[in-house]
């Protein structure tokens, strides 16, 4: 037999697969050419434990395999402590009832006690790694040439039992980073929203209508303006769901440039652009069996609308440049602040995805149609925002502060009261940390200057009714127009509408349209319109 042929084609058959279990039956497969085996394991020793862990093995089909983890018995403990500090060896056993006690109750464990044993200690680099354990069925089945054998094979099945140890470490670091993140995401929401402000009082409409939704898988839409916290209610529907351990993606699809959308949320195929060197995985496929968070829906490009309805429909997207369908398990919440029903009819967004987004509309009210929430949201502005800055004392609030705080009308919503909040105490650290908590200079009114909405004066006779504001408000620009609705020196790109959306709107008020002729003898002044105006709802504003 040539030793080197031999050597050769074991370590090829060692490490002829990643997959531990496949190259272990290779192995052995070929070693059982050359000598007797039934059967073969890796094991480990862990003195301080006095456990025997076995990393990999081969086991007979006629014998039960034991546990992976293998009690030492208490009066062999002394004996396999001074045998694991020794020098590696070659151990051949061929009859179990003539070997010393502490070897007869630690084999006989989990082998018969007429089985042969072919054990290699296993070193590399001077580290004591484990042992190389073949059996078979009868006793005096090895022999010292099948011992020599084995030896040749010191060094390959070292580097093999080594990279198992590092893959096992790998993987239990993975577990452990994952058990992390998953706290530190409990911990995240428990600093910034798991406990919403409000839940009780302004918001309690909306979070009973999160609870309800958030153990379904429908798509759901948060309504509301800039700052209201829309990302905290799409925090507390995922992590209140049943993917809460799941992944959970956000994208603002305002932030992405229009040729980059379809790329970063569906992925791309290597070669599919310029600049494309490499194949990528989008969001929603990063997202599967967990939620998608699609703030500022409304920025959406059309193109990108149709893939999105896809998902919806058939549950599955496909690469930018790909031809393959590839299946997605997301549950996706949306969010927007703009009038979606204008943008539906403006045919700035598609109607059919509308309908898919718009299953379950959720509205989160602005501050200030909540204030009595307001106190609670600055003290917890104010902790949360001191741990941030270290600021170790609380500072107390200034007398009138939450009137103040009140009466504003807050068109930044929550967002611009977490900011007055964060500047002040700023503010009081820049002035030594003494004294109360003051918001000035803020662009705050005296609760004696303004009404709770913000509106100067203390009656209403200032205020005119809502349709002849809007018929005042539209005169207006189609007098600087001279009449004239569409193009860019038009009423509607003035007033930020569609020409449509403005002629439909000048209908329901009775304001009758068409190109003014201006001359010295006809100009159009801005006045009420002849004609009673037509109601309107509320929606089409």
């Amino acid at each position: 037999m040539d030793k080197n042929t031999f050597f050769r084609q074991a370590t090829l058959s060692i490490f002829s697969s990643l997959n531990i279990e496949t190259a272990k039956k290779r192995c052995m497969d070929y070693l059982k050419g050359y000598m007797p085996v039934s059967g073969m394991f890796f094991a480990l020793y862990d003195p301080e434990l006095n456990l025997g862990r076995i990393l990999a093995s081969n086991w007979p089909f006629y014998l039960q395999k034991p546990d992976d983890t293998v009690p030492v018995p208490r009066k062999s403990w002394h004996w396999m402590k001074e045998k694991w500090t020794q020098a590696p060896r070659i151990t051949i056993i061929n009859d179990l009832d003539k070997e010393e006690p502490p070897v007869q109750r630690l084999l006989s464990i989990f082998l018969p006690t007429d089985s042969s044993l072919l054990i290699m200690d296993l070193a590399l680099d001077g580290k004591r790694l484990g042992i190389l354990c073949l059996f078979v069925e009868g006793k005096g089945r090895y022999t010292e040439f099948h011992g020599k054998l084995i030896s040749l094979l010191h060094e390959p099945f070292a580097i093999a039992i080594s990279n198992l140890l590092q893959h096992q470490e790998i993987l239990r670091l993975r577990d452990m980073v994952s058990d992390d993140n998953r706290y530190l995401h409990r911990q995240i929401l428990e600093m910034t929203g798991d406990t919403i402000i409000g839940a009780d009082f302004g918001l309690k409409e909306v979070t009973e209508a999160v609870r309800q939704v958030a153990l379904l898988n429908n798509p759901v839409l948060l309504v509301g303006e800039t700052g209201v916290g829309k990302e905290v209610f799409a925090n507390a529907i995922h992590y209140s769901s049943p993917r809460q351990n799941k992944p959970f993606i956000k994208v603002n699809c305002g932030a992405i440039p229009e040729g980059l959308i379809d790329s970063e949320l569906f992925g791309h195929e290597k070669g599919a652009f310029t600049g494309a060197i490499s194949r990528k995985r989008g969001r929603f496929e990063r997202a599967h069996t967990g939620t998608i968070f699609l703030d500022e829906i409304g920025d959406l490009p059309l193109a990108a609308q149709v893939r999105l309805l896809r998902v919806l429909q058939q549950h599955e997207i496909e690469r930018v440049g790909g031809t393959e369908s590839i299946p997605v398990d997301v549950r996706i919440v949306s969010a927007t602040h703009r009038n979606m029903e204008e943008m539906v009819r403006s045919g700035r967004f598609r109607e059919d995805l509308w309908f898919r987004l718009n299953v379950f509309p959720i509205t989160i009210p602005p501050l200030r149609h909540r204030k009595e929430d307001i106190p609670a949201l600055a003290a917890h502005f104010m902790e949360r925002k001191s741990r941030e800055l270290k600021i170790h004392s609380l500072p107390a609030l200034d007398r009138g502060l939450l009137d103040r705080l009140q009466a504003y009308h807050w068109p930044g919503n929550v967002r611009e009261l977490e900011n007055l909040v964060e500047r002040a105490l700023i503010q009081n650290q820049i002035a030594g940390g003494e004294g109360p908590l003051r918001l000035d200079p803020m662009p705050l009114p005296s609760f004696t200057d303004t009404d709770r909405f913000g509106v100067h004066g203390e009656d209403n006779r200032d205020i005119l009714p809502l349709d002849q504001a809007m018929r005042n408000h539209i005169h207006k620009a189609l007098a600087r127009t001279g009449g004239k609705v569409e193009g860019k020196d038009g009423a509607a790109h003035i007033l930020g509408l569609h020409p449509s959306t403005l002629r439909g709107r000048m209908k329901r008020l009775g304001i009758a349209y068409g190109k003014v002729k201006q001359n010295k003898s006809r100009k159009m002044k801005p006045g009420p319109a002849m004609g009673l105006p037509t109601k309107y709802s509320l929606s089409a504003l």
